[in-house]
């Protein structure tokens, strides 16, 4: 009995042994894109030191196409959070000069990557009925939306869902919980 559980356990070892050669011989992975990072639209001076503005955005935004360097998979672009959430105060849908700020940097980047489609998630906390914050978190969406729009990203790339106080990103019932699960989440559906 003893000498065909030492056959197996060196059986095991080899074929864990010849799976780590098998796949030490393949590719190598390659690095990671940069991430890609706020341009200002019109760039035709060089060495001029730029101001970093926290108004919104009112002109053109780059609309330069790279979706080379963007990965395939869509759960490895949405892990490496290019779209950033936006968040609200307390029963409230109206964009923060913050959340202005935050929306300009993915509509960048969106107008950069033009063949992204998103989906905005609308979410809230849990206070307030199941009702209150289906509405409530179609607003946040639609707000995010509208905005976009105004900076220039095409309507037919977003698209909008409230899922109220259903899906949290931070469970439990302090203030700190209720501020993050007060949001709007960008989910990159296609490309």
């Amino acid at each position: 009995m003893k000498i065909e559980t030492r056959y197996l356990a060196v059986g095991v070892l080899l074929v864990v042994a010849l799976g780590m050669v098998a796949c030490s011989g393949g590719p190598k992975a390659q690095a990671p894109p940069p991430e890609p990072t706020f341009e200002p639209a019109d760039e035709a001076e060089e060495g001029v030191v730029e101001e970093e503005v926290s108004e919104p955005v009112t002109e053109t935004l780059s609309t330069e196409e790279v979706t080379s360097e963007l990965p395939e998979d869509l759960a490895l672009l949405n892990a490496r959070g290019y779209l950033e959430d936006v968040f609200f105060d307390t029963d409230r849908f109206d964009l923060s000069p913050e959340a202005r700020g935050t929306l300009a940097k993915n509509a960048n980047w969106m107008l950069r990557y033009s063949t992204v489609l998103v989906l905005v998630e609308g979410h809230c906390d849990e206070r307030n009925t199941r009702e209150y914050n289906l509405a409530l978190g179609d607003r946040r969406a639609n707000a995010v939306r509208d905005y976009l729009i105004s900076l220039g990203v095409g309507g037919d790339r977003i698209r909008t869902i409230s899922y109220g106080e259903e899906r949290p990103f931070a469970l439990g019932h302090t203030e700190e919980a209720f501020r993050l699960n007060r949001r709007t989440h960008f989910v990159i559906t296609a490309r």
